[in-house]
């Protein structure tokens, strides 16, 4: 992404997986190309948590939050104190351009996973303007892809929000960084309001969120972002229905202000006819008292009825602009609804296509270098006469560049000790190649993983000591020294023997079933 993200990923170790062992081959290129530019690829932490929160203590984050704007047409802080704030920036003496809710990651936020991110939105919008479930999780996948997009781009935030609005963001803030590690302190992630006091479903403005660029990024990804764009459809199809039942009762009321109106003017012309004759008595008889009276009083209710006809013509004139403005809305949104969906038709094709030329693909498994000053990988599923990329792993943790398989898995040593991440052994499916179970004990960042006789031996990170563990293919663990090792010893094995560096630097010998020292 121009001036927000320019990944480039080394395939320079790339290790084919055969029933044994990895094989190292060597390939150079680059992940996205400039045809891609404006592709938006959020970078997780997707290995194992030191603590994990559950899904509703992460959505109870934005539900909290959402709870406390209690008057939407106020500009408000909300949150302040805490790791995440919203700012709600409304003004209602301007008519132009958006206000906004501008969603703030304080230093100490702990959210690492764009899933999360996405799930504390969601919750924030469906507690504060009502919006379903569902609805709020589609809004909240558009909005950090919106926010994505236009990250740091100030002036272009300047030319869509008000003042209120602009004079929050800071330009090295506004908008959400595509990786994790940039997130807490340097995050303003802005949520376009057209109707923030009504609430409901327009709220949010959808087709701000939905602009071509943002929909181009999400037709760069490897789903082409079809089912979320389908529900985008969805919602600006159900934005159309209420704007035109709004238009309908607009004009409803227009057409019956406009026989009221009729009828008042008839009206009216009575009571002129009326108040004229009333005058004229008066006129005649200026010491009567009571014709005085009789031509003041028609005078007065032609006065009224005159101010009832110019009020009705006012409201009449406020219906027929709603109605105007309303069906504006409606034809706008199932212009969108239409061309999504027909875009969304030959994305489908195209996926449809790719699916079936891949279907009988000669395959392997392989680790890509993600990271070369970490030396992480992320597994990979490649076309082998090719070495196109079928599928990749949302895991892009895997240390030291060692893959087993196991099963209808993979073992790998995965994670980072950073925020809340730890260093665990893990499983992975050969499917989705998701974490599907890890170790209960905590792995040293740079242990080696090493197979032998179907069995893994790795090192142990425990009270700033570290020593070899032995497990299974299930993860269970077997055995671990008592004899404390470098953390990023070599382990050599043999049939009935480990060799590895202890603490002292001195090569130690160890028996490979229970890892007691040999003597």
């Amino acid at each position: 992404m121009k001036n927000a993200f320019q990944k480039i990923v080394f395939l320079c170790a790339v290790v084919l997986i055969n029933f044994s062992m990895l094989f190292a081959l060597e390939v150079n290129r680059d992940e996205i190309t400039s045809t891609r530019a404006e592709t938006v690829i959020f970078e997780n932490y997707t290995g194992p948590h030191s603590v994990i929160e559950s899904v509703q203590a992460i959505k109870n984050i934005g539900r909290k939050l959402g709870n406390s704007l209690s008057n939407p047409a106020v500009s408000a802080r909300i949150g302040s104190g805490g790791r995440y704030y919203v700012i709600h920036a409304v003004d209602s003496n301007v008519k132009e351009k958006f206000d906004a809710d501008i969603f703030v990651l304080e230093p100490s936020a702990s959210v690492d996973h764009i899933a999360n991110l996405r799930r504390i939105i969601s919750s924030y919008l469906s507690s504060a303007y009502n919006y379903s479930e569902s609805d709020a999780d589609t809004l909240s996948v558009f909005i950090t892809v919106y926010n994505a997009v236009y990250r740091g781009k100030i002036d272009f935030f300047k030319s869509k929000y008000k003042d209120v609005v602009t004079k929050e963001l800071t330009p090295e803030k506004a908008g959400l960084a595509l990786s994790y590690t940039q997130w807490p302190g340097m995050t303003q992630i802005v949520i376009p309001l057209s109707d923030p006091v009504s609430g409901g479903l327009s709220t949010v403005d959808t087709s701000a969120i939905s602009d071509s660029n943002v929909v181009s990024s999400m037709r760069e990804e490897s789903d082409k972002g079809i089912d979320v764009r389908k529900n985008m459809v969805e919602i600006k199809e159900k934005e159309a229905a209420v704007a035109e039942e709004k238009a309908q009762a607009a004009q409803k009321q227009a057409v019956e202000g406009q026989k009221q109106l009729k009828a008042d003017q008839e009206k009216l012309a009575e009571q002129k006819k009326e108040a004229e004759k009333a005058q004229k008595k008066a006129e005649a008889a200026p010491g009567n008292k009571n014709l005085q009276k009789e031509a003041k009083a028609a005078e007065q209710k032609v006065a009224q009825t005159e101010r009832k006809i110019e009020e009705q013509k006012q409201k009449i004139e406020e219906n027929v602009q709603k109605a105007e403005t309303e069906q504006k809305k409606a034809d706008t949104k199932n212009s969108e609804a239409v061309t999504e969906r027909e875009t969304i038709a030959k994305d489908q094709q195209q996926l449809i296509n790719a699916m079936a030329a891949n279907e009988n693909v000669p395959s392997a498994y392989a680790l890509r270098l993600y990271n070369e000053a970490k030396r992480l990988s992320v597994l990979v599923k490649v076309n082998k006469k090719t070495g196109e990329i079928i599928n990749e792993s949302p895991v892009t943790v895997i240390r030291n560049r060692a893959v087993y398989p196991a099963g209808e898995n993979f073992t790998a040593i995965a994670g980072e000790n950073t925020g809340n991440g730890i260093v665990k052994l893990v499983l992975l499916d050969k499917e989705k190649m998701e974490i599907t179970a890890e170790s209960q004990e905590t792995v040293a960042e740079d242990s080696v993983l090493v197979e032998h006789n179907n069995e893994l031996y790795c090192v142990l990170s425990e009270r700033n000591k570290f020593y070899v563990a032995r497990y299974n293919k299930e993860l269970k663990l077997l055995a671990k020294s008592s004899t404390a090792v470098k953390s990023g010893t070599p382990i050599t094995v043999d049939e009935k023997t480990l060799y590895v560096t202890d603490e002292s630097g001195k090569i130690a010998l160890l028996s490979a079933s229970d890892l007691k020292p040999v003597k």
